[in-house]
């Protein structure tokens, strides 16, 4: 019995599949057929063997057992190119120009045992290549400049028994693991696969790499659903086991409220809440009383609430407005069981609002009534609050002034000024998030570079630039135990960051296409998990948050 594979050095390969070649053609020959030899070839009875041939040799006997064809010309095996030689037991192709096998490439060979691809330039092999060669025991394809293998390869290859794939270039990464797997698994004797890169992998053996669960997945944003509406923000809710999302609308003139549908699996309208210029809508759900928070550049503003009866929000309270002259935010909080909103006004003339709640029908106040002002004579884009250290703070950002950090006083149960955030300018919105190492704020600027800042020694701190020219938000958010940015600008695709524990920054993930996007939510619902883009100019989107496995 000749050894065709082994660990041998590659001389002693090719002698022995040399010797393979010669056990047939020594088959004894009883008479010439009666054909005419392709040029550049020797036949015999049952073999063909080619030199230099530039195609596959058309016009030969249906009954040869072995072909051979070495220094051809030809780049690539098509779909059952060598159907026409149904007895072929050993195809061998060695020191060709071949670059890449097809679906189907030995379609019409059910009898093909031994098969040599060798020292060749094969980069490509598609993943139904080698599909129907049942009968199979030998294949090597060493010596070329394979990289990846796709994925069950050799599925079909059940009487497999010896496998080369020596002299290749494999990366030992995700796109190989099942690789990794079938080699483990295997009843075939296989040569060693060396691994070439990644770099701390070079020289390492494929089959001795173990892969941590979860080390081959990603993850990836992909389109849901598209919404036919103009939106300057979003907010998502829940109220009886269902989700929904408030959009303000100022093209329409009204606050959309979406509805999740848990049969259709999309977002469906569900009530439209009438105003003028609505620029904010933000829920708050107090005991019994679902509300919505309406904000608007002319006719004052209200809160909405829901009436279960008619089924719709309904005129619940008109707000105190007299310094609010642009509004441009709405931040929702709770300190001691109190609930708390402020309105960020972006003029000059007006004022940053805080307002209460008051439960006190006795006295005819249920509501939110105004309890606080803050400074004058600063133009206010965003606000957000967060509880840090044990301490209770404000954030303000503003067009033309530094960030400006507000703290809870105890004592008089207000707001006082703390400090500012330096080296900030034109900042139109700040976001809070918080990961395992502590707090974290990402300032979105809109002239410059945008900032993400760390609470680190009773203040927050730069630890990474993001450039950002443009961009109106720059929105944390997060899935199980992945944390992203995404940052949204008027002149460009959404750029998704994510976050690198391993060097402690955001890195770019990728791009989604949202028109002049204003805010991102993340909505997670019937085990699934989304994130719900407003458009200021166009439609508003709704992306999927996937798993990918990158082994597949």
């Amino acid at each position: 019995t000749i050894k065709i594979m082994g660990d041998r050095i590659m001389n002693a390969d090719l002698c022995l599949t040399t010797a393979v070649v010669l056990l047939f053609l020594c088959i004894p020959a009883e008479s010439k057929r009666n054909f005419k030899c392709p040029s550049g070839c020797s036949c015999s009875k049952e073999t063909i063997v080619c030199v230099g041939a530039s195609q596959i040799p058309r016009t030969i006997p249906s009954d040869i057992n072995s072909l051979s064809i070495v220094n051809g010309s030809f780049a690539e095996i098509t779909e059952a190119m060598f159907a026409l030689m149904p007895s072929l037991q050993l195809l061998l192709l060695n020191a060709n120009s071949l670059t890449t096998i097809r679906d189907d490439a030995f379609s019409g060979l059910p009898h093909l045992e031994y098969l040599f691809i060798e020292g060749n330039k094969i980069e490509t092999l598609t993943k139904n290549a080698f599909r129907g060669l049942r009968d199979l025991t030998h294949l090597s394809l060493a010596n070329n400049k394979l990289t990846i293998l796709p994925r069950d390869l050799f599925f079909d290859l059940d009487s497999l028994l010896e496998l080369d794939l020596r002299g290749n270039s494999f990366q030992c990464n995700c796109e190989n693991k099942w690789l990794m797997v079938w080699l483990k698994n295997t009843n075939a004797t296989v040569s060693d696969v060396m691994c070439a890169g990644p770099s701390d992998m070079k020289g390492k053996r494929l089959n001795d790499l173990p892969l941590a669960p979860g080390q081959c997945m990603s993850t990836d944003f992909v389109r849901h659903q598209s919404i036919n509406v103009q939106a300057m923000a979003a907010d998502v809710f829940s109220f009886k086991e269902d989700i929904y999302v408030a959009m303000a609308s100022p093209n329409t003139n009204s606050c959309v409220i979406m509805e999740w549908d848990h049969i259709e699996l999309k977002f469906r309208s569900f009530d439209n809440i009438p105003g003028k210029s609505i620029v904010g809508c933000t829920s708050v759900l107090i005991d019994n009383h679902n509300l919505v928070i309406v904000t608007q550049l002319f006719g004052g503003s209200h809160i909405f609430k829901f009436d279960v009866q008619q089924n719709k929000f309904s005129k619940f309270q008109a707000l105190e407005v007299l310094n609010i002259s642009k509004p441009n935010d709405i931040e929702v909080f709770q300190i001691d069981k109190e609930w708390y909103f402020v309105i960020v006004d972006s003029s000059k003339a007006g004022l940053s609002t805080v307002y209460k709640w008051s439960d006190e029908p006795d006295r005819n106040e249920t509501g939110f009534y105004t309890y606080q002002f803050l400074h004058e004579w600063f133009r206010d884009t965003d606000a957000e609050y967060v509880q840090v250290d044990g301490k209770s703070y404000l954030i303000l950002t503003s067009r033309s002034q530094s960030p400006v950090i507000y703290l809870w006083n105890k004592s008089t149960l207000k707001f006082i000024v703390h400090s500012e955030i330096p080296n900030i300018d034109d900042a139109v919105a700040v976001k809070a998030f918080r990961m395992e190492d502590g707090m974290y704020l990402a300032i979105t600027c809109y002239i410059g570079d945008s900032k993400v800042l760390k609470w680190t020694n009773k203040q927050f701190s730069e630890i990474q630039p993001l450039p950002s020219r443009g961009a109106m938000i720059l929105q944390p958010f997060s899935f199980t135990d992945r944390q992203y940015l995404a940052l949204g600008s008027d002149y460009s695709f959404t750029q998704i960051f994510l976050w690198n524990a391993d060097v402690k920054m955001f890195k770019k993930f990728k791009d989604i296409y949202v028109q002049s996007p204003r805010s991102f939510v993340v909505v997670s619902t019937d085990r699934r998990n989304f994130i719900f883009s407003p458009s200021f100019k166009g439609k508003t989107m709704v992306f999927e948050h996937i798993k990918v496995d990158l082994s597949l």
